[in-house]
């Protein structure tokens, strides 16, 4: 009854609160020559499995068993299907914002936490309700620390994600941000000697992403540092959330921008996902997007509310502090319960198994002639690799090495 959830008795109790005796006479205004008599011209009938079976058949007739390896902040991480069971619950569909707090305490507590999860991942004192994405988050960051230091030359390092450096750059076209990139070292990790010459005090934001694009993890004390010596906010991306059970959470960066789709949400063809954004509790009048809170009623019972939003952020667009006054609350909700399931040592599990596995693979590819590495520095489940092209001229004699990801 899972698809067909309404029982004889209950069609009879709606047809005769409609006023209708039978489905015939439901429709009886539909011309009888449009009207289906004959059952439908497909195989079946089928069990929920043998239809899930029946698409991954299909599926499998358009490849041949290929394995991806393409990662840059999607990943296809294990996941329970209890996640989708609970989100699925009907105490879980409520009205589409949660103003109305007296009627949808369920969503605000799940939203109160999400929040309080990316806190403990991020070692933050305050997250956001979720952002559209990670590349939003990112750009979101840059345009917070805008707002607070009242300047607008950004340096974004190069080994960020292309797609999110791509999200910022639309923004900032119209914006009056200036971005410049800063080049990586030999190692992939982001120049700090460049990085030096280039803070002067004008810069808003230095934004790094770690495990960065080529999946390098990037030492972001000594970055943060240098930052803040010279005024400026330093913000931290991570693209694949999972690394934080295992690598230190950034808690020197005055705000983190997160991709949450590791967190239970399949890649989907590519979304929707949910973006995070983490900060210090002093900055947190110019976070963008929603915030729930915690509080007691009248008769001191705990109970949840938005807070800290204003009006003029959903209406009166030149007064807000962000373009986004929504937020991803299923795909946050997943992410919940996917985390809560999990547990710490859960979280931690997955990390080292995608530490080893990686670790594991590069061993293997290694092995293989022509193969080398490309960046000797810590990674995590991600890291880039170079190999030897023998389509050189005959007459040189000699092979080339093709880059995989190029700078």
């Amino acid at each position: 009854m899972r698809y067909l959830p309404k029982s004889p008795a209950e069609r009879q109790e709606m047809l005769a609160a409609i006023g209708a005796k039978s489905i015939e006479e439901l429709f009886s205004s539909i011309p009888d020559r449009f009207r289906l008599r004959e059952a439908l011209n497909i195989p079946g009938p089928y069990s929920e499995a043998e239809v899930i079976q029946y698409f991954k058949d299909r599926a499998a007739e358009n490849s041949n068993g290929y394995t991806t390896f393409l990662g840059a902040g999607v990943y296809n991480h294990l996941r329970s299907v209890v996640t989708d069971a609970i989100i699925q619950r009907g105490e879980f569909l409520t009205s589409y914002t949660p103003y109305q707090a007296e009627i949808t305490q369920g969503t605000l507590q799940t939203i109160f936490e999400f929040q309080t999860l990316m806190c403990q991942l991020t070692g933050q004192e305050v997250a956001n309700a979720s952002m559209y994405d990670g590349s939003t988050a990112t750009t979101e960051a840059v345009l917070m620390a805008e707002r607070l230091t009242g300047r607008q030359r950004v340096l974004v390092a190069r080994s960020v994600h292309p797609e999110y450096r791509e999200v910022l750059k639309t923004y900032a076209k119209n914006s009056g941000l200036r971005v410049e990139e800063i080049p990586f070292t030999a190692k992939g990790t982001v120049d700090a000697k460049a990085l030096q010459v280039a803070l002067k005090d004008d810069v808003a934001a230095v934004v790094v992403q770690t495990p960065n694009f080529f999946g390098v993890i990037e030492s972001c004390a000594p970055l943060a540092d240098v930052t803040q010596a010279a005024g400026a906010m330093f913000a931290v991306a991570i693209a694949e959330g999972v690394s934080l059970g295992l690598v230190k959470p950034p808690a020197e960066a005055d705000i983190v921008a997160m991709e949450g789709q590791s967190f239970g949400l399949p890649p989907s063809y590519g979304g929707p996902f949910a973006g995070v954004i983490a900060s210090r509790e002093k900055f947190v009048r110019q976070m963008p997007g929603r915030l729930a809170g915690q509080t007691t009623d009248t008769e001191g019972r705990r109970g949840f509310v938005l807070t800290l939003a204003t009006r003029e952020q959903h209406i009166r667009r030149e007064k807000a502090t962000s373009n986004i006054c929504t937020n991803q609350a299923l795909c946050a909700l997943a992410a919940t319960v996917h985390l809560t399931l999990l547990g710490k040592e859960g979280l931690r599990e997955m990390a080292q198994q995608n530490l080893s596995k990686a670790q594991f693979a590069l061993s293997e590819l290694l092995k293989i002639p022509g193969v080398r590495r490309t960046f000797d520095a810590p990674f995590f489940n991600e890291f880039t690799v170079e190999i030897r092209s023998f389509c050189a001229k005959k007459s040189s004699g000699r092979s080339r090495w093709a880059r995989r990801i190029r700078n």
